[in-house]
């Protein structure tokens, strides 16, 4: 199993929020778990790329240290991390879509990045980005996007209605599910909503750990809840022959541990469906 990270999408955002330095701790867990991870370094997406998704101004006002990012300060750490992060995901796509199976990038930081803004602890939409460049790259047809983070993808859905993307399925959990009386509902509708990725060439996943009872901005699926919806979006993508890229969405526990065991258990599902003998070594 591939793991697409490197040291360069780590930095301090002098933030609340864990986002930006929380990739280095996952890894270093993960291969606690399984030694045998290969960790695979992006490349650096370019401003170009990421104007992909973004207003070019903004882009380069972001990375010239002009613009805040979605940390709501002009950190360099920040800004010299962003075209490794989004390029994570681009490379899990690659990868997903090269095997036919799954591609793993362990980054959070896209969903409330909107056209030409960012906020929320996002910056740039590395989820539109990866659907466009991959649709220029491989004659992509239509994309989905699965965004299980606890609020809703306000970014993604501005930057589709702006550039008219209706080839991406947008499915954002949030703006059906926010509660704890939410989660049978939730089950009886996930066989229809993973349909609704039926004739996709890829499915970008946000496994997001917010959405746990005790996350102090989430609160509606348990520990065993959360594994469930991440083994059932892995089933489906495997059974239906979907290539699927996941990447990590929210988690506000403390300690941090909190959030690095609902992340352990998002990988051990996918290695669960993907690679079985690992994952019962």
């Amino acid at each position: 199993m591939k793991v697409h990270y490197s040291e360069r999408m780590v930095a301090d955002a002098e933030s609340y929020s864990p986002s930006a330095a929380k990739p280095r701790a996952v890894v270093a867990s993960w291969l606690r778990l399984y030694p045998a991870i290969e960790v695979v370094e992006p490349a650096p997406l370019t401003a170009t790329q990421l104007a992909l998704a973004h207003d070019r101004d903004y882009v380069d006002g972001v990375l010239s240290l002009r613009r805040a990012n979605g940390f709501g300060n002009c950190a360099p750490a920040v800004a010299a991390s962003l075209p490794y992060t989004s390029g994570a995901m681009v490379a899990a796509a690659r990868e997903a879509l090269a095997s036919r199976t799954v591609g793993i990038a362990p980054v959070s930081g896209f969903h409330h990045a909107g056209w030409d803004q960012g906020g929320g602890f996002c910056t740039f939409n590395g989820l539109v980005v990866a659907a466009q460049l991959l649709r220029r790259e491989a004659g992509l047809q239509r994309v989905g996007i699965l965004d299980a983070d606890h609020h809703y993808g306000n970014g993604t859905a501005d930057i589709i209605r702006r550039l008219s993307l209706d080839w991406i399925e947008h499915v954002t959990l949030g703006a059906e599910y926010t509660e704890p009386g939410d989660a049978a509902r939730f089950f009886r509708d996930l066989p229809a909503i993973l349909a609704r990725f039926g004739g996709c060439d890829l499915l970008l996943y946000q496994a997001g750990a917010d959405p746990h009872v005790d996350d102090p901005l989430g609160g509606w699926l348990d520990d065993q809840q959360l594994r469930q919806r991440d083994r059932r979006v892995f089933d489906h993508a495997r059974a239906a022959g979907l290539p699927i890229a996941w990447n990590l969405a929210g988690g506000y526990q403390q300690p941090l541990r909190k959030v690095l065991d609902i992340h352990d258990h998002t990988l051990r599902e996918c290695m669960a469906v993907y690679e079985p003998g690992v994952a019962s070594a």
